[in-house]
C-alpha cells in the first residue's frame, strides 16, 4: 500500500511539473547586443513571444493569429494539453482504483481501473515526451542550420522547462511498474 501511494504522489509530482512547463516562458531565448549599453533578450514559448532590454522592461505578446502559425506549433500545443488532460484523469483512476480507497469496488475491479490509470499515465508520458525532445530538437537544428536566416533561439543553459519536463516524465512509469510487478490475487 506504502509502495502505491509512493507511486501515486510520484506520478502527481510528475504531472505538476507537466502542468508548470507550459507556463514557462523561457521555451526558448536569444540574446542580442549590438552596443554593450543595449542588449535584447528574446524569448518565447508555446502561446507567445517576448522581449526584454537592459533596464528589466519586459514586453510579452501572444502569437496574433492561429492561421499564421507553423504545423509543429500547432501540433506542439495540441501534445501539451492532451498531455495535461491525460495526467489529470490518469490522477483520477489512480485515486480510484488504489487499495487503500474503498470507491473502486471489488479488488478485480480496483486492478483494472489502476491498469487503466498506469496507461492514462504513460500516454500522458509519451505525448509530453514528444513535445519536449520535438520542441528541443527543432531549435537545435535551427541553432546550427547557416541558411536559417532568421533570429536564432537557443535553449537556455540549465533550461528549467527541459529539466521539469524530463524528470516529470520519469515519475510516470512508476505507477505502472507497482502494478505490473505486484500483480493481485484475487480469490474467486
Amino acid at each position: 500500500m506504502y509502495v502505491e501511494m509512493a507511486c501515486f504522489l510520484s506520478c502527481l509530482s510528475g504531472w505538476i511539473l507537466i502542468c508548470s512547463t507550459l507556463a514557462t516562458e523561457y521555451w526558448t531565448f536569444s540574446e542580442v547586443g549590438s552596443v554593450v549599453l543595449t542588449t535584447g533578450n528574446y524569448y518565447s514559448n508555446l502561446w507567445m513571444d517576448c522581449v526584454s532590454d537592459t533596464t528589466g522592461v519586459s514586453d510579452c505578446k501572444y502569437y496574433p493569429s492561429m492561421m499564421d502559425l507553423p504545423v509543429f506549433l500547432h501540433v506542439s500545443r495540441a501534445l501539451a494539453v492532451v498531455s495535461v488532460i491525460f495526467g489529470f484523469w490518469g490522477a483520477v483512476l489512480a485515486l480510484i482504483g488504489m487499495k487503500c480507497t474503498k470507491i473502486g469496488g471489488s479488488e478485480l475491479a480496483n486492478a483494472r481501473v489502476t491498469f487503466a490509470a498506469a496507461l492514462t499515465y504513460m500516454a500522458c508520458g509519451f505525448c509530453g515526451m514528444i513535445v519536449y525532445s520535438w520542441w528541443g530538437n527543432k531549435v537545435r537544428s535551427n541553432f546550427v542550420d547557416p541558411y536559417y536566416l532568421e533570429q536564432k533561439y537557443c535553449l537556455p543553459l540549465f533550461s528549467q522547462v527541459i529539466y521539469l519536463c524530463f524528470f516529470g516524465k520519469s515519475n510516470f512509469g512508476l505507477h505502472f511498474c507497482n502494478r505490473v510487478s505486484c500483480p493481485m490475487t484475487v480469490a474467486d
